[in-house]
């Protein structure tokens, strides 16, 4: 006797159906590319530059756009989008998570994920909560509540400048372990994350289409988590002073 299993529908209204929070997720997901490349240059460039050209660019962000947008107002904006685009992406990714483990529940060995797949749909749904975590810590300590971890204490000479609280931090060997396993987390979600949203934006009609668009996204996850953890590293082992 044949076994069936009952699927719930899949909803259809527009900002239910998951063809929209698959665009959702895209859209959002490449908002943050844009933003980690931009962040990634400017710790990486500015960094090697020294002390007074590293605090000369933090202040530079704050003053983005003055006199027509009050000082920080750039930067409002920006954390604005950001921080609504972190939601939206959230909500899209674990609502998708849920439709997809109530349509399928049970699951054949014929219909089974490949070992691949299995690995790459856990690893963004867990690593994106790792990232998450990373991210909320990472704002905790340089930008909302500021503090030093590493050697040389909290006082105002420390966390009040950016350059300084930068590298007495990353002298912190365990800080700088969890700083380059976020980047490599973060490196295989651009990875996964770009090839999807590329996908889910039909940017990959073709055969050539499909070889670009996985060839950006490796390069693009690679340029970023390379260049976000060198920093860290060179503070780390006396290269940045």
């Amino acid at each position: 006797m044949a076994t069936s299993t009952v699927s719930k529908p899949v909803r259809t209204g527009k900002t239910g159906s998951s063809v929209f929070l698959k665009t959702l997720m895209a859209v959002t997901g490449l908002i943050f590319v844009l933003f980690v490349i931009a962040h990634m240059y400017g710790n990486l460039y500015k960094l090697f530059d020294g002390h007074l050209a590293f605090n000369e660019y933090s202040e530079h962000l704050r003053t983005i756009g003055e006199p027509m947008l009050p000082r920080h107002g750039f930067l409002t904006i920006m954390e604005v989008v950001l921080g609504v685009s972190v939601i939206l992406h959230v909500y899209s990714a674990v609502t998708l998570w849920k439709r997809a483990k109530a349509a399928r529940p049970v699951q054949y060995a014929a219909k089974r994920k490949s070992v691949a797949q299995s690995f790459s749909s856990k690893w963004m749904r867990w690593g994106g909560v790792f990232l998450l975590l990373f991210v909320i810590w990472h704002l905790l300590e340089f930008t909302i509540v500021k503090f030093n971890v590493g050697s040389g204490g909290n006082g105002p000479n420390i966390v009040d400048d950016p350059y300084e609280l930068v590298v007495h931090s990353f002298q912190s060997w365990w800080l700088t372990l969890i700083y380059v396993l976020a980047m490599a987390a973060l490196g295989m979600h651009l990875h996964h994350g770009i090839w999807s949203a590329s996908q889910t934006l039909g940017f990959t009609p073709t055969p050539a289409a499909r070889r670009i668009a996985k060839t950006v996204a490796a390069v693009v996850a690679l340029v970023v988590a390379v260049g976000f953890v060198i920093p860290p590293l060179a503070i780390l082992f006396g290269g940045i002073k």
